[in-house]
């Protein structure tokens, strides 16, 4: 029974609906890229399909007045900034962390991973205003370091519940039997445990990223105007300019495209690391 269902998922129909359901979530992503390529007197007059009757107004020239925008430029390198050490720290962390909750025994292991899956509730919105006090009295507020702090406290819970999923799936004999040949904790760590979970590193590696990428929120409460990040100065210029599409719709397709590469390079270990022990 259970392979005839999996064998009718596979088949033309479920496939050709997923290409189709796949075509309509990219058909905004076009529809920006277009526009981002109008001039806006184009896009003021007539909507972005027309493009294929007269494909004569494309031109590169809203890239090129958005590349010599310093303030948009210092806005995208600052997200690199933001969004690269949030990731790479909550993966360092969340994987010590994860494979201590997974294969060291301490007294109130179970309550401090209950404690920590409970956390995955705790809306982003709660915390604003304490850790907002928080990194002003210790005067990070207002800077990089203080925004990149909010998102690796935040993306602690998701790091360790994955990993820890995927690190308690790994056979206890291979464990035993590396520490039996002399393998100290962190050697095991990092020559076995981690290369075996290479998917759900990855997965929470790319996780990770597109939401401190794509983060507004966050930007807007801490970061301040020498410190914000490319999606809080695309808000910014829709509250100088309003209808400017062509600088919004280019600005956005740069800020966008970072994180569509990056989804698409990992999407197959992204999907293995969200399953993993999803089936034990």
């Amino acid at each position: 029974m259970t392979r005839h269902v999996i064998a009718r998922l596979g088949g033309p129909i479920v496939r050709g609906v997923l290409v189709a359901v796949a075509l309509v979530w990219m058909f905004p992503v076009v529809g920006l890229l277009v526009a981002s390529l109008r001039p806006e007197a184009n896009n003021a007059r007539s909507g972005w399909w027309t493009v294929f009757t007269a494909p004569a107004q494309l031109t590169l020239a809203n890239y090129a007045d958005l590349m010599a925008d310093r303030a948009v430029l210092g806005s995208l390198w600052n997200t690199v900034l933001i969004a690269v050490p949030s990731t790479a720290l909550v993966v360092v962390f969340g994987a010590c962390a994860a494979y201590a909750l997974a294969w060291i025994e301490f007294p109130g292991r179970d309550v401090v991973t209950i404690g920590v899956v409970a956390l995955l509730v705790v809306p982003v919105q709660v915390a604003l205003v304490p850790v907002a006090k928080l990194l002003g009295g210790i005067g990070l507020y207002g800077s990089i370091p203080g925004v990149v702090a909010f998102h690796v406290a935040f993306g602690m819970p998701f790091a360790v519940f994955l990993l820890r999923n995927s690190f308690v799936g790994i056979p206890r004999d291979l464990l035993e039997a590396a520490r039996l040949d002399g393998g100290r904790e962190f050697r095991i760590f990092w020559r076995l445990v981690l290369p075996i979970s290479r998917p759900a590193v990855a997965a929470l590696a790319t996780f990770q990223f597109l939401w401190v990428w794509n983060d507004l929120l966050v930007a807007l409460v801490f970061a301040d105007e020498g410190s914000a990040p490319i999606t809080v100065a695309l808000r910014s210029q829709l509250r100088q300019f309003g209808s400017n599409v062509d600088v919004l719709a280019s600005g956005a397709f740069v800020s966008m495209i970072v994180p569509l590469v990056v989804f698409f390079a990992f999407q197959r270990a992204f999907v293995q690391g969200v399953l993993a022990g999803s089936t034990k």
